[in-house]
C-alpha cells in the first residue's frame, strides 16, 4: 500500500513481521500511552482504530487488523495519528522495503509532533527499522538503528511490552556486533 490511497500487493512468501511484533501478544501492546495522563485521547477515531485493530490481531484475524489500521492512516488528522497509523500498518507490510518505509513514515511524522505524545514509539520503530535494514543485507544501518532503540529505553513502559523491546534490542545488538 502507498501514502494515501494504495492498494495492498499479493502475498509474497519472504514476509517478515518486524521482529518487535514477534513474541507480544497483541493485546500486550499499548495503545499510545502518556505517561502523565494515561492512554492519550480515547475518543480520537484513529487511536480508536488502532484499537480495534489490535484486538482483531489478537483475535487472529490480521486482514481485518490490517483493514483497521489503513482506515486509521485514512482517517489521520494531524502529525501525531499519522504517526500512530503509519506505526501500526507498518507492522502488516509483505516484504521488509514496505515494512521499512511505513516505519520511516511514522518516525518522520514522530519527529514532527512537539510534545513527548510520541516518546514510547521511538524504541519500538527503531527496533523494527533495524530488524528491517538487517534483512535488507545492511547490517551498518541496523546496528545504528538498534543503538538509536537502545538510547531511547527509557521511554518504555515497564511490563512485557518494554521488557520484550529490551530484548529485541540486546538481541539485535548481539547479531550485529
Amino acid at each position: 500500500m502507498d501514502g494515501r490511497a494504495g492498494t495492498r500487493r499479493a502475498e509474497r512468501p519472504d514476509r517478515v513481521p518486524p521482529v518487535a511484533v514477534l513474541s507480544v501478544p497483541a493485546r500486550s501492546l499499548p495503545v499510545p500511552y502518556d505517561r502523565k495522563v494515561g492512554i492519550v485521547d480515547p475518543d480520537n477515531p484513529v487511536i480508536k482504530l488502532c484499537a480495534e485493530g489490535m484486538e482483531a490481531e489478537a483475535d487472529g484475524r490480521p486482514e481485518d487488523a490490517l483493514r483497521l489500521f489503513e482506515q486509521a492512516w485514512l482517517e489521520r488528522a494531524d502529525d501525531f495519528d499519522a504517526c500512530v497509523a503509519a506505526h501500526y500498518v507498518a507492522r502488516h507490510q509483505e516484504s521488509a522495503e514496505e515494512t521499512l518505509r511505513w516505519n520511516e513514515i511514522s518516525l518522520k511524522h514522530a519527529d514532527a509532533v512537539a510534545d513527548e505524545r510520541v516518546l514510547p514509539f521511538y524504541p519500538s520503530l527503531h527496533v523494527n527499522m533495524g530488524a528491517a535494514h538487517e534483512l535488507l543485507g545492511d547490517p551498518d544501518e541496523a546496528r545504528r538503528h538498534f543503538r538509536l532503540a537502545s538510547d531511547r529505553v527509557h521511554d518504555l513502559p515497564e511490563g512485557a511490552y518494554g521488557d520484550m523491546l529490551r530484548q529485541a534490542i540486546t538481541d539485535g545488538l548481539s547479531r550485529l556486533n
